[in-house]
């Protein structure tokens, strides 16, 4: 069965479908009378024919729409259109458990919430009389706020209400599909020991389920994973799956504990009432939220040994025994207890540490720094002297050091953006001399273990490559970019981030072998910077954030099994590890801040508002100003705000990545945090969310209105391919890319909506034309030049020029004679830790104006003690 989109199940207008299961398929639709967006699962026509079929239909219906809780889905209404049954439930955005372990485990304190609140929902349910029968990954949703929702009842069965325990039994006589007798209820993997043999169950079933599903999330493994389902369901009732405490050695003893009651195979063993697991597990998250080492490895730790059955402790017994333990440690007379790392600080200048290595003999310490506003220059120290001595080169940055003294550096290292620097490749000896350039367009580099050949991070035809030698591609991406580069102790491997979308630094860990071939070892990284190997080449650690945008130092193995090393407050920038183990970190405070000069104005004003005030689209007269939030500030979904530039107080309205402002300024274009990516008009007065049709994109960067308001220029990037510029009708509908891929993020539209002024892959400012002909070259550009927008007569076009430091140039060019002319130099009054202004807005009278400043400001440590 398939409905259409445009077709109706009532008053439910059908939007897009979102998936299919044994019990139908399942819709996004439009409620007409409401105005809301709900999901409706819909069972069709032949199968609710099928008495079983529709019964378990009805089943889900009246087990979901019984319950009242935040982590369970809401029913809003059961319904028939015709031969139609359908059930319509709120909509959930996020993502499933599977989707989410797709990359892995989790980090400990993120699988105890979410497990805190799964336990609650199936106290709940259980609390109700209702037992789930089908727990597992697919059928649990968590929002993209971090909340739980349990779906899909249809296997479930409702017994008379009670104390809660689930006294009634069942004998369970259909299949997966319902469809027909003799066989067990449920999925392979997840079920109790007693589902699995056909035996009756009770809400103790759904307690084993919940503690395979916990034991994946902190292991990334399945417990019971089979060949086959026969397999499987032997592996159940016979088997013990591999002990957590050996999968992960810095698992927290009580929650331990709470996963091997879980999983017990007789029912008796496992807990009497499914509240006080939901009362164990949220005293043992609320507890180990609050120290500091927990979030991946709290500081309860066992020995990875097998655990022989034992007597269980009542859950306050056992809770009290935990916090004994842990109040122990934290007064340093746990005997388990790990020595404390030291930290040793080695730069005491405002500004930012770009890249900072162990030199050969593993005490002295060079790295690239821009101090007090000035360019990046080179410099070394030694822990033993708080002063830092300039290296006799010229302005570069440092990028590796050779195991005989030989560095790799970026000749005229600049910012390209706030995360990364490039520059021209050279090489130099630490002992002095001239450095001797190799290549243009470089963003990293490092030694390989013979310190003869070198592995490069470099951008040639609007690509970013990886080469290793150089000139020899391993891999390279179309839309996002690579960063941290790293060659493996053994030569064999090469370590590096890549970025889906240029101007971000979210992203995944992957190594690539000399064959080119290519293995992502940890993914969902909402912000990573920083990498190194370990000693023995068995680790690759990595400073990264799967939320919020403190990064903490993690380690991860070849086989993609991550742990946290250590966090503290704030972020932290891993640079290197030298031969014996010591570390280089730096500290970093960071921001994202806008300035503008409002109409009729002489003084600039300071319009930043959280922590990543991200400047997106100014109003022609320059007094509104559209901008997002994508730091701490702007929460897990991020955030879109209006400003007027009088700095009255910023309004949000919604969430997602800002695009651009309608020409009347009533609507906000904005992207969410969705795959594949999605448009929505966010309304900036009164009025509801609208979402437009589009192309399968992957990412959606900037965007711009044509005149009319009709049509807008989208610049976005489909699976493997690179970023373009597309034409959108703004009602809907499929997209016509009017470039070649690897537009360059800057680009401007021209007022009468004849042409886009951007930078193609050869790197050249081209007018690119709305409706299908050849680009032509503009005229009086210089190398760098980045298009802001162009006069309101269409004569003139405003560039930003590649400027060093925190300043920012702007020109004006005629476009008839090529004539440039300087305009304004801008930059924040504090140059320190500035890397650069990467966004300039400018109305259409050119009298007013907002940009932003990117301000990274690092303490780099040299710390001893971590393993």
């Amino acid at each position: 069965m398939h409905i259409s989109a445009g077709s109706r199940l009532g008053q439910y207008e059908i939007v897009a479908r979102l998936g299919a299961g044994g019990m139908g398929e399942v819709y996004r639709a439009r409620d007409t009378r409401l105005g809301r967006d709900v999901a409706v699962k819909a069972l069709s026509a032949e199968l609710s024919l099928d008495p079983a079929r529709l019964s378990r239909f009805e089943t889900e219906a009246r087990s979901a729409s019984a319950l009242n809780h935040p982590n369970i889905v809401t029913i809003h209404e059961v319904g028939r259109d015709a031969a139609t049954p359908f059930i319509v439930m709120e909509l959930v955005e996020g993502r499933t458990l599977r989707d989410i372990l797709y990359t892995g485990a989790l980090p400990v304190r993120r699988a105890l919430n979410l497990s805190a609140q799964l336990a609650d929902a199936l106290a709940r349910a259980h609390e109700a009389g209702i037992v789930h029968r089908d727990l597992k990954p697919e059928n649990i949703m968590v929002t993209r706020d971090g909340f739980v929702k349990v779906l899909d009842f249809g296997l479930a069965k409702i017994e008379p209400r009670g104390d809660g325990n689930g006294a009634g039994r069942e004998n369970l006589t259909l299949t997966e599909d319902g469809t027909r007798e003799g066989a067990v209820v449920g999925t392979a993997g997840y079920m109790s020991p007693e589902q699995a043999s056909g035996q009756p169950v009770d809400f103790r079933s759904d307690q084993f389920a919940f503690g395979a599903l916990v034991y994946e999330l902190l292991s990334g493994k399945r417990a019971f994973q089979r060949p086959t389902r026969a397999e499987s369901l032997v592996a159940i009732i016979r088997e013990d799956p591999e002990p957590l405490s050996t999968l992960c050695p810095r698992i927290p003893v009580p929650l331990l504990w709470i996963v091997e009651r879980c999983m017990a195979k007789l029912p008796e063993e496992r807990y009497a009432s499914t509240r006080d697991l939901a009362r164990d597990l949220k005293s043992v998250s609320d507890h180990f939220s609050q120290i500091d080492s927990g979030a991946d490895g709290a500081p309860l730790l066992l020995k990875a040994e097998p655990r022989k059955p034992r007597r269980w402790l009542s859950g306050s017994v056992a809770l009290a025994f935990a916090a004994l333990v842990a109040s122990a440690y934290l007064l340093g007379t746990s005997a388990r207890a790990p020595a404390l790392p030291s930290y040793h600080r080695l730069t005491f200048r405002d500004g930012t540490v770009w890249s900072a290595r162990f030199a050969p003999d593993g005490r002295t310490v060079v790295y690239g720094a821009a101090w007090n506003g000035g360019p990046i220059r080179a410099y070394s120290t030694r822990p033993e002297n708080p002063e830092s001595a300039e290296l006799p080169l010229p302005p570069a940055n440092v990028l590796a050091a050779s195991a005989s003294g030989e560095l790799a550096i970026l000749l005229g290292a600049r910012p390209g953006g706030p995360f990364s620097t490039t520059g021209t490749l050279a090489r130099s000896s630490l002992a002095g001399g001239g450095p001797r350039e190799v290549l243009e367009a470089v963003q990293g580099a490092d030694f390989a273990p013979d310190g003869a050949s070198l592995a490069v991070l470099r951008t040639a035809n609007g690509r970013h490559r990886l080469e290793f030698p150089p000139g020899r591609v391993l891999y390279e991406t179309a839309s996002g970019y690579l960063s941290h580069v790293r060659v493996s102790p053994s030569g064999e491997l090469v370590a590096f981030l890549e970025h889906p979308m240029r101007g971000d630094d979210a992203g995944l860990l992957a190594v690539v072998d000399r064959e080119g071939h290519k293995r992502v070892l940890s993914a969902g990284w909402i912000t990573a910077r920083g990498l190194a190997w370990s000693p023995d080449g068995g680790e690759v650690w990595i400073t990264a954030a799967a939320a919020g945008g403190s990064r903490a130092l993690h380690a991860v193995t070849l086989s993609g099994h991550r742990r946290l090393v250590t966090r503290v407050p704030g972020s932290l920038t891993l640079h290197d590890i030298s031969r014996e183990g010591r570390v280089l970190l730096s500290q970093e405070h960071s921001r994202e801040g806008m300035v503008g000069l409002s109409p009729g104005e002489l003084k600039e004003r300071d319009l930043s508002w959280h922590d990543w005030s991200r400047p997106v689209d100014l109003t022609a007269d320059g007094t509104t100003l559209l901008f997002d939030e994508t730091g701490e500030g702007g929460g897990a979904a991020f955030a879109v705000y209006v400003r007027k530039t009088d700095e009255s107080p910023a309004v949000r309205i919604g969430e997602g990545h800002a695009l651009a402002l309608s020409p009347d300024g009533r609507w906000a274009l904005s992207t969410p945090q969705t795959t594949p990516a999605e448009l929505v008009l966010l309304p900036t007065g009164a009025g509801e969310p609208r979402r437009i049709a589009t192309g399968a994109f992957v990412h959606i960067q900037r965007a711009a209105w044509l005149p009319g308001a009709e049509r807008v220029v989208l610049a976005a990037s489909e699976a493997e391919r690179g970023t373009r510029l597309y034409v959108q009708p703004a009602s809907g509908g499929a997209p016509r890319a009017i470039t070649p891929e690897g537009i360059g993020p800057d680009w401007a539209v021209s007022p009468d909506g004849g042409g886009v002024a951007a930078i193609g892959p050869d790197r050249s400012l081209l007018l690119y034309p709305i409706e299908p002909g050849e680009p032509t070259p503009i005229a009086g550009v210089a190398p760098g030049d980045a298009p802001i927008r162009f006069s309101p007569d269409g004569r003139a076009l405003y560039v930003r020029g590649r400027g060093d430091g925190p300043v920012s140039s702007i020109a004006r060019i005629d476009l008839a004679s090529g004539e440039r002319a300087a305009w304004k130099d801008i930059a924040p009054a504090d140059g320190a830790g500035i890397a650069g202004v990467p966004r300039v807005f400018l109305s259409a009278d050119g009298e007013s104006y907002v940009y932003s400043y990117a301000r990274l400001l690092d303490e780099l440590f040299l710390v001893d003690g971590l393993r």
